[in-house]
């Protein structure tokens, strides 16, 4: 799910955990195909945002098949890891492109940075992810981009947390909401098309005017909102955060649970369900490419049931592969949206930026 979905690697550096590094498994990929004294399989590089992760284990079962080595190139955010592809269009930094989710979907194929390819076992995915009829993307993850509460503020205060978009805007709630400017984060964007489908064209700025006036705070990034402002989370207990209200991941409880010393019984943080926005993301193959034959294996790869079965606890993400499974982590601690908000790709594509401008004039 940016992304990310909590993602694993900025929550697990909130709590001192060492994540995965962006870079090359060369060693491990040796060792898998038995090839320790000669040169290393050829690579392929996998460009993303800064919360891909993944087993050395999985990768290195990609290169015992394939015979490719998977090099990670980290770039940011997922709206900037976007824009750089955009800017280097036909001369790009790697040879798939994973992390674009349907927020940002329609700016990239506008854009043309992509090469239609058909991948190996997408039959397995249903059809409501498959939102590209002409296969220029393959849909990896889903997740759900929701309110989150710390549930101890709530239970000290004998105060209900928030279920619902409306909630947010009532006197109880002032000045409790961090959230992420949709400019520069793709949860923030995510959360106001949350808040246009609920609301539509002619109510949603109404609705953020009722936020404004609550109290609502505006950061730059998720990293900013949860791991320093948000109360309830390792990071932000650290940075003695004062928020107890952030706009996250349905799977972030999960992720508070992982990497918690000990561990506890229940998540310390929950969901308000009644403010989900659901999250896709995507990987292609990215026009000229150096490496078109490892990029087209690699994305046969990322829809594989073990990488599938490996990405909920690496980037605590839902995986899209009707084979797949979930942990028992996410099933305990994490919730299931029945009835997330949605908005039609094409619509996305023809008002995102201007649903932005009108954002930014009514929250600056």
């Amino acid at each position: 799910m940016n992304v990310r979905k909590a993602t694993a690697a900025a929550v697990a550096a909130a709590l001192g955990v060492t994540a995965l590094a962006g870079c090359g498994f060369t060693e491990e990929a040796r060792e898998a195909t038995g090839k320790t004294d000669g040169p290393a399989p050829k690579t392929v590089t996998l460009v993303s945002h800064d919360s891909f992760n993944a087993s050395k284990e999985v990768l290195a079962e990609f290169t015992k098949r394939t015979g490719f080595t998977v090099k990670v190139l980290k770039s940011g955010d997922a709206g900037e890891a976007v824009n750089k592809e955009i800017l280097t269009k036909g001369s790009p930094q790697g040879d798939v492109f994973f992390g674009v989710d349907n927020t940002l979907l329609s700016r990239a194929l506008d854009n043309g940075i992509f090469v239609p390819y058909a991948a190996k076992g997408v039959d397995r995915v249903p059809d409501t992810f498959r939102l590209d009829k002409e296969n220029r993307v393959t849909p990896v993850d889903t997740g759900d981009i929701c309110v989150n509460y710390d549930k101890k503020y709530f239970a000290d205060k004998k105060l209900a947390p928030p279920q619902t978009f409306d909630d947010l805007a009532k006197p109880a709630y002032k000045d409790l909401l961090v959230v992420e400017n949709p400019e520069r984060s793709s949860p923030g964007l995510g959360f106001l098309l949350g808040t246009v489908a609920r609301y539509g064209d002619d109510g949603w700025q109404d609705y953020w005017k009722k936020l404004k006036a609550n109290g609502v705070k505006t950061v730059d990034s998720w990293e900013l909102a949860y791991n320093e402002e948000f109360s309830g989370s390792a990071g932000g207990r650290t940075a003695k955060g004062d928020r107890p209200l952030v706009v996250s991941y349905a799977s972030s409880p999960p992720v508070e649970v992982l990497y918690a010393e000990p561990q506890p019984k229940e998540a310390p943080t929950g969901v308000s369900a009644g403010t989900c926005f659901r999250q896709i993301e995507f990987a292609g193959l990215l026009k000229g490419a150096k490496n078109p034959e490892g990029g087209k294996a690699l994305i046969d790869f990322l829809i594989s049931k073990e990488f599938q079965d490996d990405m909920p606890l690496q980037m605590f993400v839902n995986p899209v592969a009707e084979d797949a499974a979930l942990p028992e982590l996410f099933t305990k601690h994490g919730v299931v949206v029945e009835k997330p908000e949605t908005v039609a790709p094409a619509k996305i594509a023809e008002k995102r930026e201007a649903w932005i401008q009108q954002w930014s004039s009514l929250l600056k």
